[in-house]
């Protein structure tokens, strides 16, 4: 059900972790480039794709939808063709990216009843349209962050692990689609830049969960005055530089608990909580349970 790879080529070594559960194809790639380059790729597959595009900037070419677009890491989308053709030209050293393919009557039997949205992009894939969801790409916010990421640190195996994947599949579907809705509404944040700045910002947080900087700090390291920081970074990410951080302080909190024998005063500590009591109270409120009870639950 799992499968790993390294691919060394003449442009750099690429990991790529695999899983499958019942016809649904998930995948995790880190490419680390010698260079700045472009290459291409191509499946016949007939599968509906949902693509994150984790860490790293690339432009992106597809071909049955004639477009080329500008990505910087934290974004996704939904796309069909019955043929994929892609170039891509990586403007980073690393790239994040993760995949997950929906056979097409799988991804139609979801989506029936669905959002308005989905439903129509339905329609276009049983039409035959090449089609995407949304020709802005979503940001990837906190939920859809902690759910790639418990898919990649997930610790079960056999039934069980088929039952979560689908599970956090069909999650990530749905918290695309909802996104979708916000990448129709017009946006305050409109530059490549201002926006590839905010992606510092969020990457600069998950650096430094434990030792955070002040909103001062981080509006002068990334170049941007605080008011568009602070109204840009919620726009795009869908919570506030501070709730963010603290969204992520618990969730690592939380895997800490389950794939360490750290004690939560430790922990709380490592992570930068005032008291392992302060801690205690936020886990609690976040997670329903007592830091305590973590580690028998999922």
């Amino acid at each position: 059900m799992e499968n790993r790879q390294t691919l060394v080529t003449e442009y750099g070594t690429r990991v790529t972790i695999t899983w499958q559960c019942d016809g649904i194809l998930l995948g995790h790639g880190i490419s680390r480039f010698n260079a700045l380059t472009s290459f291409s790729g191509a499946s016949q597959a007939d599968v509906v794709r949902l693509h994150f595009g984790m860490k790293g900037n690339y432009a992106f070419s597809y071909k049955q939808l004639g477009q080329t677009y500008d990505l910087i890491g934290g974004h996704h989308n939904i796309m069909y063709s019955k043929e994929f053709d892609i170039t891509v030209q990586n403007k980073t050293l690393v790239l994040e990216t993760f995949g997950i393919q929906f056979p097409v009557d799988q991804f139609i039997q979801f989506t029936q009843n669905a959002s308005d949205s989905l439903k129509r992009f339905a329609e276009d894939i049983l039409a035959g349209k090449n089609v995407m969801l949304s020709e802005r790409w979503g940001a990837i916010d906190s939920p859809i962050q902690q759910v790639l990421q418990q898919i990649i640190h997930c610790k079960y195996n056999d039934d069980l692990k088929k039952l979560f994947l689908l599970s956090k599949s069909i999650e990530l579907l749905v918290l695309c689609a909802d996104a979708y809705e916000h990448t129709q509404q017009e946006t305050f944040i409109k530059s490549i830049a201002d926006k590839e700045k905010l992606v510092a910002v969020r990457d600069l947080i998950n650096e430094r969960v434990q030792d955070p900087p002040n909103l001062t700090q981080i509006a002068r390291l990334v170049g941007l005055n605080e008011y568009k920081l602070k109204r840009g970074f919620k726009e795009v990410f869908n919570n506030t530089v501070f709730g963010y951080l603290a969204e992520q302080r618990l969730h690592l909190a939380h895997r800490y608990l389950k794939d360490t024998r750290k004690t939560a005063a430790e922990i709380s500590y490592e992570l930068g909580y005032a008291t392992p009591q302060h801690f205690s109270n936020a886990f609690r409120k976040k997670f329903g349970m007592p830091p305590s009870a973590a580690r028998n639950n999922p």
